[in-house]
């Protein structure tokens, strides 16, 4: 049978929903001077615990545990402290006076006049407007509208089209600059030393091939002039190293990844001068 928590209102019980959510049960001390100092804590009247007694831990505070261990245990000396007492009923207010002797002195008593009624004195001439101050303050459901904001629509058509304008172009400039910084992320990815490092782990070259192209590890090979535009020598040389030693290698550059390296017939055109150099 779950056991159910001793303290006043309390409706916490062992079950496995309340352990899984980290609810723990303790039972009373067996020492008599402690025992006696958590039934004084419980304040129930004429409560005397039993040995299958139980308080929860929402009683105690996160200090009165010991979870060094797998199982939480209270620390020696640990008095529960946390409940949710009821309030004590408080006093009706005092009533009228019921008794013979208390109602006549009540009716002796001369009522006070109310203070804002006087009929009897005339309004004097020199303060006409004192009646009025009171209805001076304009009425707070009606404030000025304010068009200083930024989310404030604007009244005129020709001023709400040119705000959108420049939203809009806003836009375009931030689209422009993703695209540049995307581009500039490939751009990076596709130099030298990262491909030889993707053509190494596909066995298309070397060890000895890489440490020939090593030296142009710097070069960025989609900077590659195209048609109409003349090759470096470090691009030549490149080329002619990399056809040369790797062919597997330099087609699948030209062919899978799409780089602009020179068709073959060009590099032909440029072993004749390469030998002469």
């Amino acid at each position: 049978m779950p056991a159910y928590c001793s303290s006043y209102g309390c409706k916490n019980r062992r079950t496995t929903e309340n352990t899984s959510r980290g609810l723990t049960f303790h039972k009373f001390p067996k020492e008599k001077k402690m025992k006696k100092k958590w039934e004084i804590a419980v304040r129930r009247k004429n409560f005397t615990a039993t040995e299958s007694s139980v308080l929860c831990s929402e009683h105690f505070e996160p200090k009165d545990f010991d979870r060094t261990g797998q199982i939480v245990r209270l620390r020696e000396g640990v008095i529960p402290s946390l409940f949710n007492f009821p309030s004590r009923p408080q006093k009706p207010a005092a009533t009228t006076r019921t008794t013979k002797n208390s109602r006549k002195a009540e009716e002796s008593i001369p009522e006070k006049p109310s203070q804002p009624a006087q009929p009897s004195q005339p309004a004097q001439p020199s303060q006409p407007s004192q009646p009025s101050q009171p209805s001076q303050p304009l009425p707070k459901s009606e404030p000025l509208p304010n068009v200083d904001h930024s989310y404030a629509l604007p009244d005129s058509p020709a001023l709400l089209k040119a705000r959108l304008s420049e939203a809009l172009a806003r836009v375009e400039s931030l689209e422009r600059e993703r695209h540049n910084a995307k581009a500039r992320e490939q751009r990076a990815k596709k130099t030298v030393q990262t491909l030889l490092e993707d053509l190494k782990k596909k066995n298309l070259i070397n060890e000895e091939l890489k440490g020939k192209l090593h030296f142009y590890s710097d070069l960025q090979l989609d900077l590659l002039s195209k048609q109409g535009h003349e090759y470096t020598k470090d691009q030549r040389e490149f080329a002619l190293t990399l056809h040369l030693y790797g062919p597997k290698a330099y087609n699948y550059l030209r062919e899978s990844l799409n780089l602009p390296l020179p068709h073959p017939h060009t590099l032909q055109r440029w072993t004749p001068s390469t030998d002469s150099t």
